[in-house]
């Protein structure tokens, strides 16, 4: 037993070498970049709307990079954009780099050739996203599907960028100085003030800047019932005037005086709801009046023509689809009714919008209100059912427009949790509302 020690000591000696050895080579020899965690992910994003992962930078260039980012930051609102390697782990994504992003917004990821995003919905409703995403699926390289991703939600979407983008750098203050220091306040109950207070100027800036692009709209309406008024070369004591045609007359006069009022008070967006309700309401006065005059037989109550309100009543249901759109039913005035008959394009109501003149239904949801008095009075499914497959009814396919429509345009703390686009909730969202 003896003589066999120092041999047990030998070998025992060797292994050590050996393992020594091994250790020393595999620490200098070169290893794979570990895959970025989900929270490094979230740090970059809340510094910049634009991460893209190394292994991945051959789908987006630093200049195309430079390019989004800029798009967003302009646009001021909170677009996050990931761009991954394909086979980056996708088990629970979203939710988690929402969670630990903490911030309310709209979140896309481009997974090697795969796109897809999810949004908190007080900044776009899942619908809007779901068609958003679809429409961009066909674009090819990650740079034309980020940005007309881009350009498409910014449109539509609410809120503002969050105030951490651009303020990380030059300043000789850490982003975790700001954290912290911001932590300390709202736990001291002055951040929470300030937060509040920002939501409300930014809230009031929403509302102002959308009456100011509907007035213009319902201007052009008040002024083309002012002249059918004018047109229409009735006098209440004409030969064979009646009580009836004088009190459909007069409807129609209180009507156009009952719009310009609620113009000249409204104050918020959902205010317009009433004027256009007074013009749908006067228009189909007019049409009772000139069907007692002929004569002919009185016209049943209708909604306006769907492509253009100022049309008047609708007087049949076509069959329309909208570019890339299923077929449904629409309210058509007569002369739309033959346009389409003749496979020609109807008369639209055009409006406009962040890129030109849209038709209405795909100007945003500023125009929810506009819309919502012509035909909120016909049900309350009518106008998100026309409008299915269309920027405006995904909007309206949402708490605050199901209740009445337009009341919550600009009120965000309606939806999801109360937090805005762009506001720091941390884990604090309902998983099942983001997408």
């Amino acid at each position: 037993m003896r003589l066999a020690t120092p041999a047990r000591s030998v070998g025992a000696l060797l292994a050590a070498l050996a393992l020594a050895v091994l250790t020393v080579l595999s620490a200098g020899a070169p290893r794979a970049a570990a895959a970025p965690t989900v929270s490094q992910i979230a740090e970059a994003l809340r510094e910049s709307p634009v991460y893209v992962d190394p292994a991945a930078s051959a789908e987006l260039s630093q200049a195309d990079a430079h390019a989004l980012r800029k798009r967003i930051e302009d646009a001021d609102k909170p677009v996050f954009v990931a761009v991954l390697p394909a086979d980056y782990p996708t088990r629970n994504l979203f939710t988690d780099l929402r969670t630990a992003t903490g911030i309310t917004g709209v979140y896309a990821i481009r997974l090697g050739d795969r796109f897809d995003a999810r949004a908190d919905s007080s900044v776009l409703p899942n619908a809007a996203v779901r068609n958003l995403v679809t429409s961009v699926q066909g674009d090819g390289d990650a740079a034309t599907q980020l940005t007309d991703f881009t350009e498409r939600a910014v449109a539509h979407m609410g809120g503002s960028a969050p105030s951490g983008w651009g303020t990380s750098g030059g300043t000789g203050i850490s982003t975790t100085a700001l954290v912290t220091t911001a932590a300390v306040l709202v736990a001291g109950g002055a951040g929470a003030y300030a937060l509040v207070s920002r939501n409300r100027r930014r809230r009031a800036q929403e509302q102002r800047a959308a009456l100011e692009r509907l007035r213009v709209v319902v201007d052009e309406d008040i002024t083309a019932f002012g002249e059918e008024l004018d047109r229409l070369e009735f006098h209440p004591a004409e030969p064979g005037a009646d009580d009836a045609m004088r009190a459909d007359y007069e409807h129609a006069l209180d009507a156009y005086d009952r719009a310009k009022s609620a113009m000249a008070a409204a104050a918020r967006p959902e205010d317009v709801r009433a004027v256009t309700g007074a013009l749908e309401d006067g228009r189909f006065s007019l049409a009772r009046l000139a069907a007692r005059r002929e004569p002919r037989p009185r016209p049943g109550r209708r909604p306006p023509c769907f492509f253009d309100p100022r049309h008047g009543p609708s007087v049949t249901d076509a069959v329309w689809s909208p570019p890339g759109g299923a077929a449904r039913e629409v309210p058509v005035c007569a002369a739309d009714a033959t346009r389409l008959a003749d496979g020609r394009d109807p008369a639209v109501r055009e409006v406009d919008s962040d890129f030109g003149r849209r038709p209405y239904w795909d100007a945003g949801p500023a125009y929810g209100p506009w819309a919502g008095g012509y035909f909120g009075g016909y049900g309350g499914g009518l106008l998100p059912g026309l409008l299915v497959g269309t920027m405006l009814g995904s909007m309206m396919a949402t708490p605050s427009y199901a209740a009445a429509y337009g009341a919550g345009y600009g009120d965000f703390d309606t939806f999801g949790g109360g937090y805005q686009g762009g506001d720091v909730s941390g884990a604090d969202f309902d998983p099942g509302d983001f997408g």
